[in-house]
């Protein structure tokens, strides 16, 4: 079963070379049971080590049922020691805070020998007389209870070989005979039992004595052991699917884990509390981002979709620049033939503009005016909350109507202290420079655009504003509103080469028409509103990685605390993978923790913005799910460097970590 043959170890401490194993040449037989006895520094240890594939050898060759070790890869030496090894170490190396049970069935984690883990460590504990004792843990366990633990830890694959490594060192002579008493019914059931001692009385009560030292066997004798009649019987496991070994894997990680955090809780808190501030962070800025762009789109809706604007410039006589409008003006007619001769167009609007006096009673306000035809309503999207809008008959008419913004009505109409508007301004004469016009409708909010409040105007029909109020025989612009938006650049164009024509303006005089592209005004705005979102987002991110660099750091930390557990669990066949995901669960479990605090932090802040400062937040689904995947996301990456570092640890090294 296990050849070894002139097996050499050394290892090189403060550059000199010192030999531990001298050619060491030994056969162990299927269901012997060996002792391996010497004196502090003869080497058995380390022969042990090297039989238990927790060592490699420095010259030589080791033989395992027939298979060199050397030639295994790290993976293949795991599933090796899982199913064929069972250890029994002298300082027990149970889990500190696992419960006996749990300890005793961490080996199944690693085999697919196993179908129910939790039953057979009931029955293994049950069997070296531990039933009573299945919730505790090792730190509410005498010494030979825990070393009764460890030996039915290493019987739950049902292994072929058990190594004991001093396993009765730490017990008193009761507990000492109880233990070499189930290792000998152990063997007496075909097990091949390896024990490691220096005491020769515990060596007595095996077959086969062999005797190390300083390297080299120095006897080798076959006895008549003890012997000690005390019956055992073992659940023979069954094997099962790999499937259910990975979940079942994954499942007692998860529970590690969870462990793990709880145990530390303080550092467990303030190693997720960048997680948590970041993620409270983000959720917060896209809130009021999107809060803020949808409050943009809403106000740059209301000023019109697909809309030009088209004004008079400057023009120039020679090398002096005129005034707007004193070369070139616009009229109404202009307006009517846009919309006859050129295809495209929806509605079209003369408009006309100034600064007028408001009164209403002994309340008075300067405010701007604005001339239009019927169909600035729909072009301008300013269908009244409350009356109506003017017809076409009240524009032929020149009738004394208006309709007023909500600031305007606020100030006229409006409580001083509260600003609630407390009589219904329809049907309410008002005195616009000297002119008495009624109030027939309360028009839509708008919103400020820059230092301009678009809700602080009052509208008039076009006939009535130039020939009652203002004085104009000419408009200030006429403002089109096409039926798409595709073509507006083309219709831009057109328009601008109508207008030139008409008016009989130069195309050496550049700046004589202005038309102003509401839809690239828009677009401008959304861009940059989606770009400080983009910003404030950014800013968030910067505060998750330094999160995630804290949570880096708690996870090294915790590899070098829990390095003998590493050790221990590679002892009992874990692969270098199964302890990477291990640990990249806890770094996961500790950051999706701190991301669904700070989600619940950002949705409360972002609700106090809301319900204080007024401003309007939108949280969306796809931003909560974003910061979530972003916690995970911060896990899996700062946390697989340490994960890394864990899987690569040597098993002997980490073993006799202190």
């Amino acid at each position: 079963m296990i050849v070894c043959n002139g097996i050499k170890k050394s290892y090189s401490i403060g550059g000199e070379t010192v030999a531990i194993l001298n050619g060491v040449t030994l056969t162990i037989h299927p269901g012997e049971f060996i002792a391996i006895i010497g004196p502090s520094g003869s080497g058995k240890s380390t022969l042990m080590n090297i039989m238990g594939l927790l060592d490699t050898v420095s010259d030589g060759e080791l033989v395992i049922n027939g298979v060199n070790p050397a030639h295994l890869s790290d993976n293949e030496l795991a599933r090796l020691r899982a199913t064929t090894i069972g250890f029994v170490f002298q300082q027990f190396n149970l889990l500190p805070r696992t419960s006996a049970l749990d300890n005793v069935a961490l080996p199944a984690n690693y085999s697919n020998h196993v179908d129910r883990p939790q039953g057979r460590a009931q029955t293994l504990l049950n069997t070296v007389g531990l039933s009573h004792r299945l919730t505790h843990t090792p730190a509410q366990l005498s010494g030979g209870q825990q070393q009764r633990v460890a030996i039915a830890r290493a019987m739950m694959n049902n292994p072929s070989i058990i190594f004991a490594d001093e396993p009765t060192g730490n017990l008193d002579s009761g507990s000492q005979a109880d233990i070499m008493g189930i290792f000998n019914h152990l063997n007496s059931q075909g097990k091949t039992v390896i024990l490691i001692t220096h005491d020769a009385e515990v060596a007595a009560m095996a077959h086969r004595v062999v005797t190390l030292r300083d390297g080299e066997i120095l006897s080798d004798i076959t006895h008549t052991p003890r012997s000690v009649d005390r019956p055992i019987e073992l659940e023979s496991p069954t094997n099962v699917s790999i499937y259910t070994v990975v979940m079942r894997r994954m499942g007692a990680d998860f529970r590690q884990a969870l462990r793990s955090i709880l145990s530390h809780g303080l550092r467990s808190f303030l190693s997720m509390l960048g997680i948590l501030i970041g993620v409270a962070s983000l959720i917060t800025m896209l809130g009021l981002g999107a809060g803020a762009k949808q409050d943009i789109e809403k106000r740059l809706a209301g000023l019109g979709s697909n809309l030009l604007i088209v004004s008079t410039g400057t023009s120039r006589q020679g090398a002096v620049a005129m005034d707007p409008g004193l070369s070139t003006r616009l009229d109404v007619m202009d307006s009517a033939l846009l919309k006859k001769d050129i295809h495209g167009i929806a509605e079209a609007s003369p408009v006309v503009s100034g600064k007028v006096r408001v009164r209403y009673r002994n309340k008075n306000t300067s405010t701007n005016l604005i001339g239009a035809l019927p169909q600035y309503e729909f072009i301008r999207a300013m269908t009244p909350t409350q009356g109506q809008f003017f017809s076409q008959s009240d524009h032929r008419s020149r009738r004394r109507v208006a309709l007023i913004g909500l600031t305007l009505a606020k100030n006229i109409f409006g409580d001083p202290t509260t600003g609630a508007i407390n009589d219904n301004p329809v049907g309410k004469q008002i005195c616009i420079d000297r002119t008495i016009f009624t109030v027939i409708g309360l028009l839509p909010e708008k919103g400020s655009t820059g230092f301009r409040d678009n809700d602080d105007v009052v509208v008039v029909p076009l006939s009535t504003a130039m020939n009652r109020v203002l004085g104009k025989t000419f408009v200030d612009s006429i403002e089109i509103e096409m039926q798409s938006r595709e073509d507006l650049d083309t219709k831009q164009v057109e328009i601008n080469e109508w207008i030139r024509k008409r008016h009989r303006i130069s195309d050496k005089d550049d700046d004589a028409i202005r038309i102003r592209n509401m839809a690239d005004i828009q677009e401008a705005m959304a861009q940059t509103s989606q770009t400080m979102s983009i910003l404030l987002a950014a800013i968030a991110v910067i505060s998750l990685v330094v999160g995630g660099i804290g949570v880096m750091n708690i996870m090294l930390v915790t590899v070098t605390e829990r390095t003998r557990e590493i050790g221990l669990r590679k002892a009992l066949g874990a692969t270098p993978g199964a302890i990477l995901t291990q640990f990249l669960i806890e770094s996961i479990c500790i950051s999706v923790s701190g991301g669904i605090l700070g989600i619940g932090i950002g949705v409360t802040i972002t609700q106090i913005f809301s319900q204080t400062a007024g401003w309007l937040v939108v949280l969306t689904p796809s931003a909560l799910l974003g910061a979530f995947g972003f916690s995970m996301a911060s896990g899996i990456c700062f946390g697989f460097w340490p994960a890394k570092t864990a899987s690569g640890l040597n098993p002997i090294e980490s073993l006799r970590h202190e």
